[in-house]
């Protein structure tokens, strides 16, 4: 079945729907290619600032392309992958940079290069077909899965990186020679057809391009119209499941309140502030009651519950919120302990409290299940503390199965298993028996994404093969299975 209206339509319309879109040609064009649909490219920050890194750079420009909501539809029409300001096939790039944020977006990667006409596997590519380089919040954990679809990775905060990079990229020499020059001129940069798996480490953007901020707005995104903006970049915070731990470049780097309002348009009706920790920022309050005095509505990326009080909830009130939503992450306070999170039930309860009190409608508690030497007592424990919880305030639970990650305190944990967080969720259902809303993400899905945050080429390749097969979880699981297992584990080496 083909998508329901024409590329160019649906590109047409969505422009005109844009603010801030950057309509520029340059003799060297470079395709950012984010792997998901527009929706998530447009919500990326990341994303919509290397799009004005780029096209920043006098005789550079960069024009967007996205994955279709519908690759499938789309592969049985005869409709190119097209870039949006220039509506020209994704193909006829000389180079297609990519910004890669999770591990289940590998299929989208794999997906997106062959809808535009290009092998996905680097080793089927030769100098006729564009250069693929690769970043994004992939680098900071493990992009090794990644690695037999492109040609080089920047590794880590790629703001300036991605001049130096494109500066090496558009040089009239053969291809190997480029490979040669990006793995020698840039520390950050890694070329697996030349480093193997032994990967750079990350790089730093100076703290004075600080903060990143949107370029465009556009109402189709989850996050309508809303101007997104970092108030700080990092954290400082330890928890022993989370990849920021190595993304902090020393600690959490703040954006003075000053400096975050003065980019802010006027026009903008809506603005996210972003950070990994950015309820941690101490004058973060100040920043909310000055937008909603404007009459803006606020939202935050990320919200500790140790850190709300009744200033903050009243702010958070009058910038528009409805629903208060915090983490908790662990089902139990030893587990919670155990992970390092600063979140006692205290801080918990004192939420709900705050959340009723300032008139919003609903709780939203994110967590985990299937962590390290979870029980069914854990489980037991959370039905207690949220039936509790359900008697001050609506609350719903945001559930996922734990995923350990690489470069973290538990990396190569195993999974729980994807009966055992079914038992743990159905236990969860039975106990809560409605009072409570729990809205959990896919065990199979989490067990794919820990099979590639662990993996490794062999593991990328699998992508490969599951997606050409029809993408299923069936497909995953076969891919995955036919890996040997006796393989050693490799260590993610980095090179000094």
């Amino acid at each position: 079945m083909a998508p329901s209206a024409h590329p160019s339509t649906i590109i047409r319309q969505r422009l005109e729907a844009e603010v801030g879109t950057l309509f520029k040609e340059a003799p060297q064009q470079v395709a950012l290619l984010y792997p998901s649909p527009y929706a998530a490219g447009m919500s990326s920050l990341g994303y919509q600032t290397i799009y004005r890194e780029i096209n920043a750079s006098p005789g550079r420009c960069a024009h967007r392309a996205f994955l279709p909501e519908d690759p499938i539809a789309w592969r049985t029409s005869s409709y190119p992958l097209l870039s949006y300001e220039a509506q020209r096939p994704v193909g006829n790039y000389p180079v297609i940079a990519l910004s890669v944020a999770y591990e289940l977006e590998l299929a989208g990667v794999v997906q997106a290069l062959e809808l535009a006409g290009i092998p996905p596997l680097a080793e089927e590519r030769d100098e006729r077909y564009p250069f693929i380089l690769a970043g994004g919040p992939l680098t900071f954990s493990n992009p090794l899965p990644l690695a037999p679809f492109v040609d080089a990775i920047l590794m880590g905060e790629a703001d300036e990186t991605v001049h130096q990079a494109l500066d090496i990229l558009f040089r009239p020499q053969p291809r190997q020679r480029v490979l040669e020059d990006l793995a020698q001129e840039i520390p950050s940069c890694f070329v697996p057809s030349l480093h193997g798996d032994a990967m750079p480490g990350n790089a730093k953007c100076p703290d004075e391009r600080l903060p990143a901020y949107a370029q465009i707005r556009t109402p189709h995104t989850e996050l309508s119209n809303m101007f997104l903006i970092e108030a700080e970049r990092g954290c400082s915070r330890r928890c022993a499941y989370c990849v920021m731990r190595r993304s902090t470049n020393g600690g959490m780097r703040l954006v003075s309140p000053e400096r975050i309002l003065s980019l802010i348009p006027e026009d903008a009706p809506r603005v996210g502030l972003v950070g990994a920790a950015v309820s941690d920022h101490p004058k973060i309050v100040d920043v909310i009651e000055d937008l909603a005095s404007r009459g803006k509505e606020v939202g935050l990326s990320s919200l500790r519950p140790d850190r709300l009080n009744d200033r903050f909830v009243a702010a958070l009130k009058a910038g528009g919120y409805r629903t208060l939503t915090t983490a908790s992450d662990g089902s139990s306070q030893r587990l919670r302990d155990a992970m390092q999170r600063k979140a006692s039930c205290d801080h918990l309860r004192r939420a709900a409290e705050l959340a009723r009190r300032h008139g919003m409608d609903r709780l939203k508690l994110y967590m985990m299940v299937g962590l390290p030497d979870e029980s069914d007592a854990d489980i037991d424990e959370l039905v207690v503390f949220a039936s509790e919880l359900s008697t001050l305030i609506p609350l719903s639970l945001g559930i996922a199965p734990f995923v350990s990650k690489r470069n973290t305190p538990l990396d190569g944990l195993p999974f729980a298993g994807i009966e055992v967080v079914d038992r743990r969720l159905d236990r969860l259902r039975k106990g809560l028996r409605g009072r409570v809303d729990l809205r959990p993400t896919s065990a199979r899905w989490a067990w794919v994404e820990y099979v590639l945050a662990q993996g490794g080429r062999d593991e990328g390749r699998a992508v490969f093969e599951a997606v050409r097969k029809g993408g299923r979880f069936r497909q995953w699981k076969q891919a995955f299975d036919a890996i040997p297992q006796d393989r050693p584990r490799r260590a993610l080496a980095v090179v000094a």
